[in-house]
């Protein structure tokens, strides 16, 4: 008598639940032939290859959402590891792909996944479980459906944050996930305050309680109260002018006594919100004055040209970078414009509000944030691109760059930079004559 085909194998979509626990995570791979032809070759066009092969996106989106709702069940998983891995996984595939129909759809079980795995969890999986919230805000935009996730979220959140108990990993997770969504989300406004105050509480403890404190030593704390000062920060950005004003008078004497810290990043921290502290005093106020501004601009001259042979080389190049930028701000009312690039459009970030919104939703999404700032209406908005481009195969074509161009292209531009250094390099080169 022949064996029973169904072993071992049989219709993947009648499958138990037993079989999703051996399913493979959601990786990169996994992502790239799915976004190959919305992503990878508008991002860079030298990823443009002569033949592509045309692909069944239908079957592929039916594969992709087959396999997320596998993992959709796996973070229900008794096993600790397994929920983790799953949500490790939904990360990645909501970091690269828009699934915004297949979300909404699937709100509510995620959110519940969400909320027991942070009720529960221990710090690595807490930890997912809030990146994983961020993503999902972030997927489904300002709407009601994101404004149900937070108001979900946030009380679980909030109490993490306070737990004394918890792992400083997880606190310093749901401080950044906090922040986050509810620059996204909140529509309330006493709920972006309570949620400002419950920041306010965590990073003040950085604090000296003496303001004559020659420094403040570094504790294990610090990296959560740094993740408290960036939330509370980008949500200071979206308030009402009147509320930025009561923060001013609260903070922006305190905040440059951070700037003494044992720690660089929390003292990068505090250099890049005081820079955006002036920045929105100066616009609530035509007529702003610093009373301290002297002994202020002493102190971020002497960061910005910091030598101490007891800090890491990383570490000083790092802050003298930041601290040249947040001089020029508090001094001449500057900022060195930065440009983004992704695909053929352009993003210029003119000044620290914009940066600061920027950074945030880049530690979010990693190396998706080009293709959230192409293809997400929400980002779009945020940062007034307007809607999507739409491009026409005529036009994606005119952007391919045949391989031994490109390769002619860079040699010829490593030459040149290498003359040009080589010149400025060379003593015995001209410095130029006096007429």
């Amino acid at each position: 008598m022949p064996k029973s085909r169904r072993r071992g194998g049989g219709n993947p979509r009648g499958s138990s639940g037993a079989q999703h626990r051996n399913m493979q995570p959601f990786s990169d791979e996994d992502a790239s032939i799915e976004t190959m032809s919305h992503c990878s070759g508008i991002s860079d066009p030298a990823s443009f290859t002569e033949d592509v092969p045309e692909i069944d996106e239908e079957a592929t989106q039916e594969e992709l959402e087959y396999k997320l709702k596998g993992l959709i069940d796996l973070t229900q998983e008794k096993s600790a590891k397994t929920r983790q891995s799953a949500l490790e996984s939904l990360k990645n595939a909501l970091t690269s792909k828009i699934l915004y129909e297949f979300i909404l759809e699937r709100r509510m079980t995620l959110t519940d996944s969400i909320e027991r795995c942070i009720k529960k969890g221990k710090s690595d999986e807490q930890r997912a479980a809030a990146g994983l919230a961020c993503l999902l805000c972030v997927q489904l935009g300002s709407g009601i459906e994101s404004e149900e996730i937070f108001k979900t979220l946030a009380p679980v959140l909030k109490k993490i944050l306070s737990d004394g108990a918890a792992s400083v990993q997880a606190r310093q997770a749901c401080a950044t996930c906090l922040g986050l969504c509810c620059f996204i989300a909140a529509d309330d406004i006493t709920e972006l305050y309570s949620t400002m105050e419950c920041l306010e509480n965590i990073f003040t403890k950085s604090y000296p309680k003496e303001r004559n404190s020659n420094g403040i030593s570094s504790t294990q704390n610090t990296v959560l109260h740094i993740s408290a000062l960036l939330a509370w920060t980008l949500l200071l950005t979206i308030c009402p002018m009147n509320e930025v004003k009561k923060k001013l008078e609260m903070h922006l004497h305190k905040c440059p006594l951070l700037l003494s810290c044992d720690d660089v990043n929390m003292r990068i921290a505090a250099g890049e919100t005081l820079a955006l502290l002036f920045e929105l005093a100066r616009e609530t106020d035509g007529d702003f004055f610093y009373e301290d501004m002297e002994p202020l601009t002493q102190k971020l001259k002497a960061l910005a040209t910091d030598g101490n042979k007891h800090r890491a080389k990383v570490d000083k190049r790092k802050q003298r970078s930041v601290f040249r930028d947040v001089l020029r701000a508090v001094e001449e009312h500057d900022f060195p414009t930065e440009t983004v690039k992704f695909g053929p459009e352009r993003m210029y970030i003119d000044c620290w509000v914009k940066k600061q919104t920027y950074d945030t939703f880049k530690e979010i999404l990693g190396s998706g944030m080009q293709y959230h700032l192409q293809s997400n209406e929400l980002l779009r908005n945020v940062f007034e691109l307007g809607p999507p481009l739409v491009l026409d195969e005529t036009t994606l074509k005119t952007m391919k760059i045949p391989r031994f161009e490109r390769h002619l292209y860079n040699s010829a531009a490593f030459k040149a930079r290498t003359k040009a250094r080589s010149k400025c390099r060379d003593k015995r080169a001209d410095v130029g004559e006096v007429f």
